[in-house]
């Protein structure tokens, strides 16, 4: 096996942070395994990051039962933190070649993930340039920042899975840390997202409603008024599945909308 690459130094020049609260385990006996992983991977070389539920609990305080880790890494990472893993006894998957992999001990597992499940979302170096450190299971481990953070949660949206409170949370509580310059960069392509996450805060919080800065709702407002000028786009395109390829299945097979990717029916006025 080839021996990954030095780590940069965008990868481990990361501030030190004091985290607010850290999830439980759901299976107590998974602890063992954790901190085994967490040694295993922080001796590889190989950048990678802690996401989920452990990064929500150190930006916001918030404590909730967790099943696994979510590991985040860069897509050529990947294979070699699997091959690793696969090398010292591990059972290991590849559940989806588009963003995620796993590796199991028994009934234990973590995932590995290098993108978002619709594409949106790769992992990068400024991933790494971004992140904090925190000590997990006494290995210290560099967790996603709070800008990379929300913008992993913004498409999550299933029927029986919905992100929107932790993004409102991490605004809450981290709104401080957020590189609204790069949020916003980040969701280019779907700024709408962006708006109704920022439009679901100020609902929730109405007092809390200047956490985020006056000139990105103000771009934002902007893009709104200059697409409500524009005509409806030719081609019948249901974004949806880029939420919830399940939830919006009948769009795509039965009424005549194209999928994220691929051809349509045309709209007919």
């Amino acid at each position: 096996m080839a021996t990954a690459p030095p780590q940069s130094p965008l990868a481990t020049s990361v501030p030190v942070f004091e985290a607010a609260a850290e999830p439980t385990l759901k299976d107590p006996t998974a602890e063992g395994f954790y901190a085994e992983a967490l040694r295993e991977l922080s001796g590889l070389n190989i950048p990678f990051l802690l996401a989920g539920t452990y990064a929500l609990s150190a930006y916001t305080g918030i404590t909730r039962e967790t099943k696994d880790l979510d590991i985040f890494c860069k897509a050529g990472d990947y294979p070699r933190i699997l091959a690793h893993f696969k090398s010292t006894g591990h059972a290991i998957s590849v559940e989806d070649e588009r963003w995620l992999g796993k590796v199991h001990k028994g009934k234990h597992f973590f995932d590995v993930i290098f993108a978002s499940s619709n594409g949106t979302m790769p992992v990068s170096d400024a991933w790494f340039e971004h992140a904090r450190q925190i000590e997990v299971f006494g290995t210290p481990v560099r967790i996603v920042g709070p800008t990379e953070l929300v913008w992993s949660k913004c498409f999550i949206q299933l029927r029986h899975r919905y992100d929107g409170a932790d993004v409102a949370h991490t605004i809450l509580k981290a709104h401080d840390q957020i590189d609204w310059q790069r949020l916003l960069a980040y969701m280019e392509v779907h700024w709408e997202v962006l708006l109704m996450h920022l439009l679901n805060f100020r609902w929730i919080y109405p007092s809390e409603r200047d956490h985020v800065p006056r000139w990105v709702m103000d771009e934002l407002r902007d893009r709104l008024t200059a697409q409500l000028e524009m005509p409806p786009p030719d081609m019948k395109v249901c974004r949806g599945r880029m939420f919830s390829r399940i939830d919006y299945e009948i769009d795509v097979k039965e009424w005549g909308f194209a999928d994220v990717g691929g051809e349509g029916e045309w709209r007919r006025d």
